[in-house]
């Protein structure tokens, strides 16, 4: 069965890049821009990893980390947080917050492909 990533990002150029890049690596990949409707949806049928920018509309990725890692279901769930904001102060509060990996935008492909396939494990 092949695994299922989830992308969070309201970026279309973005989140329309990684959904090749990783369909191409034989990913199951789904993507939304609506952090909102996303982290509803991951409490019926989590992903096996998410990736999740930072600056989301409504939500920020601070937030959705955050509520992910309070409950249960989606405290172990690996999440790779990508930002346009590589300040430092963001990662630390990234790694605060639980983030399994932290990853600056612009990114390069087999960086992100590399670092997906080691969240995700055998």
């Amino acid at each position: 069965m092949e695994k299922r990533v989830l992308v969070i990002e309201d970026e279309p150029n973005i989140s329309e890049a990684l959904r090749f890049i990783l369909t191409r690596d034989g990913w199951r990949v789904d993507v939304s821009a609506d952090g909102l409707t996303a982290m509803g949806a991951m409490q019926s049928d989590p992903p096996d990893l998410l990736i999740l920018d930072l600056m989301l509309p409504g939500v920020s990725g601070f937030d959705i980390l955050k509520t992910l890692r309070g409950q249960a279901m989606t405290r172990d769930l690996p999440v790779l947080m990508l930002t346009a904001k590589g300040q430092s102060a963001d990662r630390d509060e990234a790694e605060r917050l639980g983030v399994t990996r932290f990853m600056t935008k612009p990114f390069a492909n087999a960086d992100v492909i590399a670092t997906v396939r080691e969240l995700a494990g055998p």
